[in-house]
């Protein structure tokens, strides 16, 4: 267990567990609706300049799966623009999921990694904040190659 701090401790280790995947691979994310978007869109920067074709599918509904693009002086985005998750290198399941109030139930996102694996193994990366998978026991359930947890401090002045 490795301890960072900080937006670029999040994102490097991030982008340190993503390395050993190919570049133009397939990379799916997945999480709550309106919550997790910024992360994911955050997260997709971090992998520019990697190929990889990105999706999001908001509460691991994948019919609804949209693509990730650049959007020049804006950064990465969410379009509204269809795209197909199946048969993807990399899942990642983003915290908000597990959340009683945003997200879904565990078993929909194993479905989800079932139906669009096809007959890939895909790497799953969890990335969620405050111990949400620990605490909602979705690390039980959902066999994630790494999990990558992010505590938030806020001070106001």
């Amino acid at each position: 267990m490795e301890k960072r701090s900080g937006i670029v401790g999040f994102t490097g280790t991030f982008r340190e567990n993503i390395a050993d995947v190919k570049e133009g691979s397939k990379v799916v994310f997945t999480g709550s609706v309106a919550v997790c978007a910024p992360f994911i869109e955050l997260l997709a920067y971090t992998v520019r300049d990697r190929g990889f074709d990105m999706l999001y599918v908001p509460r691991a509904d994948a019919k609804e799966a949209r693509k990730i693009k650049e959007i020049e002086n804006i950064g990465y985005s969410v379009v509204d623009e269809k795209g197909n998750p199946e048969n993807p290198d990399v899942i990642v399941v983003l915290g908000g999921l597990a959340m009683p109030k945003f997200g879904c139930p565990p078993e929909d996102v194993i479905h989800m990694i079932e139906d669009i694996s096809g007959d890939k193994k895909p790497k799953i990366i969890g990335v969620g904040f405050m111990n949400i998978f620990e605490r909602e026991g979705w690390d039980k359930k959902i066999n994630f190659d790494t999990l990558i947890d992010t505590t938030m401090e806020v001070v106001v002045k």
